[in-house]
């Protein structure tokens, strides 16, 4: 009897709020669904391509009102850079940051970039890559199950190493250099005369730290975020090679946006973009000042004398890329 009771007065409410909000002319209708995309990429904490990341994802939570909302794992949380893509590319990740040097493993267009000694300066750069460049590329990752949203920064990479300073070519003879595995920075190392070999990314401090390695090369960014001077006395500002990151997205979580998500995903991943490319140009002056202040001996070298070493890198690059790929872009370069 008390059972049957307590079901007529859950039916009698149930009634009365239906009656009422009929009665109101409300509608009852269920919550909106919260998308929740996990963005993986290798800069840390600090670095300015997370500051970016977390600048898009309050912008597009409060543009979707709470629909879309982005979880950011910095620092090679999810893996390593190559791990980060094919988990992207295989929709186990939503989006990652790679470079040109990560992309070009399944699309040899993107090999071009990362060529040494192309660019003059940032604003080259960016007219180039947001212009002709991405328009050429960005149909080209259809067949990787990713979407191009934008470019971000990485900067201009630099030599660093634990023997001598480096001045001219000379210099760099008989060293051996880290690079990741990217023909581009190994053919640009070869051609300068020192030895190239390959160690991921998250165990370069502790290599240079044990002299499996005398040097690197990297952005001042990342050489100052990773305290690489701890191991480094010396950073020589060769400016050989350009590289940014790139906002990519799979395309099964791209499908899963409304055409108006998609919109403010992308106006909101340019946004970051510019943002990054502001940090990264602001702060190296600062790094740099604060990297020598904490003894690291700077050079800045003349870099056309390692242009003119540069031939046969380039013969290697186009082997790689593909030679009608490399026209085309020295092509925009000009």
């Amino acid at each position: 009897m008390q059972a049957y009771r307590r079901n007529g007065l859950f039916r009698a409410l149930a009634s009365s709020t239906l009656a009422l909000s009929l009665g109101l002319g409300l509608a009852i209708a269920p919550a909106a669904a919260e998308t929740v995309l996990r963005l993986a990429h290798f800069g840390a904490e600090m670095h300015p391509s997370n500051i970016a990341a977390k600048q898009m994802a309050a912008k597009l939570a409060e543009r979707t009102k709470g629909e879309v909302r982005i979880e950011i794992y910095p620092a090679n949380q999810l893996g390593s850079p190559p791990e980060q893509l094919e988990q992207t590319k295989l929709g186990v990740v939503d989006m990652s940051l790679p470079t040109e040097g990560q992309l070009d493993k399944y699309e040899k267009a993107f090999a071009v970039v990362m060529s040494p000694f192309v660019f003059r300066d940032y604003a080259h750069a960016h007219q180039v890559l947001d212009g002709p460049f991405m328009e050429w590329v960005a149909p080209k990752l259809d067949k990787l199950n990713l979407v191009m949203l934008s470019n971000w920064e990485y900067g201009f990479r630099n030599v660093t190493n634990n023997k001598h300073p480096v001045n001219s070519p000379d210099d760099m003879v008989g060293l051996k250099m880290r690079t990741p595995p990217e023909v581009q920075l190994v053919a640009a190392m070869e051609a300068l005369g020192a030895s190239a070999t390959q160690i991921a990314f998250p165990e370069l401090p502790n290599a240079l730290n044990q002299g499996v390695v005398d040097g690197q090369e990297n952005p001042i960014g990342v050489i100052y975020h990773y305290k690489l001077n701890d191991f480094q006395p010396h950073l020589a500002l060769t400016k050989h090679s350009y590289n940014n990151m790139i906002h990519v997205i799979s395309k099964s979580s791209w499908d899963k946006l409304t055409p108006e998500q998609q919109t403010i995903l992308r106006e909101e991943s340019v946004a970051a973009g510019q943002l990054m490319r502001k940090l990264v140009q602001e702060q190296e002056g600062k790094e740099l000042a604060e990297l020598e202040a904490k003894g690291m001996k700077i050079t800045r070298p003349d870099t056309a004398a390692f242009k003119a070493k540069m031939a046969p890198a380039y013969e290697r690059i186009a082997e790689y890329a593909g030679k009608e790929n490399m026209e085309t872009f020295l092509a925009m370069v000009k």
